[in-house]
């Protein structure tokens, strides 16, 4: 009965609803796994499957290994299926409607250890562009900005005691400090800078037409110098913005702090975006809380 109801539905998809075959062959292999897994719990009619053998199946499908978008797709395909067989009489409600796949983990970008930050950043800056990237590179790591934060700074920005006002998203302005090596740079861009034909412009970062840098164009600059310096993974520049919060979170475990430094309204969202060794964590917790010291 399983295979019979799917079948007639495969076939309404294609004749009555003119769906693509790409389409039709992707709702049948779908539904083919779902019947798979209801045979193997012994369920032989669409009734007996009600919302708790609806969330069984999800359970079941991740502990196969599921991922999560294998698990949307099955669950729409599902709930396609239930309101057809809703729309014939065959069953009085859809069990799946109400029935969620986990969210997709949010993937992050592998941070650079020091020593390849390091080795990135000792490239040569003799000639003008150089000297710009340089400074460029040292103020994205140094202050973990985003790439369009750093293309729409203004030499006004540059504020004292190594400070510098970011503009993020929403218009929200903060300031950031940075390091020492930043600073040497930056001081040497902006005295070239001022040779420039438009030194007048506002904006700290200009490109050989004098005119205020594209994202891409750092992009493209950033991926050059990470070739030319040996490292050949696909460096972009929200990679330094990782690297920041990881070196930065690892060194102080301050998550409050990177939280301001990085300009996250929320501090989940630092949570997620930063990843510290969970026997780091483990080490600091045993160290640092008064019920957590274990006998030896």
């Amino acid at each position: 009965m399983l295979a019979n109801d799917v079948r007639k539905f495969i076939e309404y998809l294609g004749n009555v609803r003119g769906y693509s075959e790409h389409s039709v062959a992707s709702y049948q292999r779908q539904l083919g796994q779902v019947i798979k897994a209801l045979t193997k719990a012994d369920v032989s009619a669409w009734p007996q499957v009600d919302v708790a053998a609806v969330e069984n199946l999800v359970m079941q499908w991740r502990r196969e290994g599921a991922g999560s978008s294998t698990l949307h797709q099955r669950l729409a395909a599902l709930r396609t299926f239930f309101d057809y067989l809703v729309s014939r009489g065959e069953l009085q409600a859809n069990p799946a409607k109400v029935v969620k796949a986990p969210k997709a983990a949010k993937r992050l970008p592998k941070n650079l250890d020091i020593d390849s930050i390091l080795q990135l950043l000792e490239f040569p800056a003799e000639e003008p562009l150089a000297l710009r990237d340089r400074a460029m590179f040292e103020l994205l790591y140094s202050s973990g900005l985003r790439l369009a934060e750093l293309v729409s700074l203004d030499v006004a920005d540059i504020q004292p005691d190594r400070e510098l006002r970011v503009t993020g998203k929403g218009k929200k302005t903060r300031i950031v400090p940075y390091g020492k090596e930043a600073a040497r740079w930056l001081s040497n861009w902006i005295k070239e800078r001022s040779t420039w034909p438009g030194s007048d412009q506002p904006a700290l970062f200009l490109s050989k037409q004098q005119r205020r840098l594209t994202p891409r164009s750092v992009q493209l600059r950033l991926k050059k110098w990470g070739v030319e310096q040996g490292l050949f993974d696909n460096l972009h520049p929200h990679k330094l913005r990782h690297s920041f919060a990881t070196h930065m979170l690892e060194a102080s475990s301050d998550l409050r702090a990177v939280q301001e430094m990085l300009g996250h309204a929320n501090l989940s969202t630092t949570q997620i975006y930063t990843h510290l060794d969970f026997q780091r964590l483990a080490d600091v917790y045993d160290a640092a809380h008064p019920r957590a010291k274990r006998s030896r």
